[in-house]
């Protein structure tokens, strides 16, 4: 089964790995990643914002062979369980843990930044305002991520990060450019928690502030390629009517970070349709007009590669709410990985992109929610 879906993978073009933020959510990409390496699927980009960006450069900054084992042990430096005391209900356990993340830190990861306690109007400087500091975050990254591995090692890796001065997306490329790790942490740069980081003398803060779901970097990318791609969400863009303001504080979490990417999908849809509708439409244009200066300026709108996209969209966990994001938990984090890695695996089997197209579609979605595939609408014309 591995080699011949690897195969039938690399027929469809480039693989694609997006990864969204969601800070000890991102453990289930843990297990999206280790599903797709044990099915033969290799990614030749990986694409994060904030959480995503980091298991990103877990996966390009390391060989294939040991990119499961530094992911492992990135999640396995950030537990922080150990000084929750045994035997307590869950409710008080997890508040005890989470309480201990914000006064604490986590280890691996952040520590409190004392002087911004203090005041929220104490001038800590630019490139110091934040709540915590992520030294022990660069310092666990500077021992896992292998940069000469990043960015000479073969798979493609794209950050995002949102520019403090402009307001404006900026995405790190290494097919552009050398990739450092202040690359890696200003995608992750969340205010007010963590503070800003410089590059070439801009401030960047995490990338999800303005896209936390940055699939539109491989819509817009040029030139534009057939390709699979894989957008793990973490934070799911379904769920019920809330009840109650608990209820209400963990729905809101997840419809900002959902970053419409529906509406974003939708968009691509269409301008996809409309790129093989432009490409189909020159063909019958008469082989006498074809010369002209104007003709093909047109006929560059149109495009005829197709992509599939496959969102995998990770199901809420019993007893989650608003904090899931800081629970970094060893049974958290394991329990998200085991969902990452099942869903995953029940996503390959089904092999959506199997199905018929319509051969003016050139942007295919398929969405799969806790590993069952999802009906999607047909793409507006």
């Amino acid at each position: 089964m591995t080699k011949s879906l690897s195969k039938e993978v690399e027929a469809l073009g480039q693989t694609v790995l997006v990864l969204q933020g969601g800070g000890a959510l991102g453990a289930y990409q843990v297990g999206v990643y280790e599903a797709l390496h044990e099915a033969g699927v290799a990614p030749d980009w990986v694409i994060g914002t904030s959480i995503g960006a980091i298991n990103a450069a877990l996966i390009a900054g390391s060989k294939p062979s040991e990119r499961i084992e530094k992911m492992c042990a990135f999640w396995s430096r950030v537990e922080n369980d150990a000084f929750v005391p045994m035997g307590l209900p869950s409710w008080m356990e997890s508040a005890a843990r989470n309480w201990l993340s914000i006064s604490s830190g986590v280890p691996g990861f952040f520590s409190p930044n004392p002087m911004a306690f203090v005041s929220p109007h104490q001038k800590l400087g630019a490139d110091e305002a934040g709540y915590y500091s992520v030294e022990p975050l660069r310092r666990t990254l500077e021992e896992l991520v292998d940069l000469d591995q990043l960015n000479n090692g073969g798979t493609r890796i794209t950050v995002g990060a949102s520019c403090v001065r402009t307001a404006e997306m900026r995405y790190f490329d290494s097919r552009d450019m050398p990739l450092a790790l202040d690359h890696i942490l200003a995608s992750g740069a969340l205010p007010p928690g963590f503070p800003p980081v410089r590059i070439d003398g801009e401030l960047y803060w995490d990338g999800g502030i303005l896209s936390n779901t940055p699939v539109e970097v491989v819509f817009d990318d040029n030139p534009r390629r057939d390709s699979l791609v894989f957008a793990v969400h973490i934070w799911n863009p379904h769920g019920q009517e809330p009840q109650s303001i608990w209820e209400v504080m963990n729905r809101q979490k997840d419809v900002q970070y959902s970053s419409r990417a529906v509406s974003h999908i939708q968009r691509q849809r269409q301008i996809h349709r409309m790129r093989h509708i432009i490409a189909e439409l020159s063909k019958l244009v008469p082989e006498d007009r074809r010369n002209s200066n104007l003709f093909a300026d047109l006929k560059s709108y149109g495009c005829l590669t197709r992509m599939h996209v496959v969102r995998l969209l990770a199901p809420a966990l019993d007893h989650e709410d608003h904090s899931k994001d800081i629970d970094f938990s060893a049974s958290g984090i394991r329990r998200r990985r085991e969902a990452g890695y099942t869903d995953t695996m029940r996503t390959l089997d089904k092999a959506p992109w199997r199905n018929p197209v319509d051969e003016l579609e050139g942007f295919v979605l398929h969405e799969a929610s806790g590993g069952e595939m999802v009906a999607t609408p047909a793409a507006s014309r």
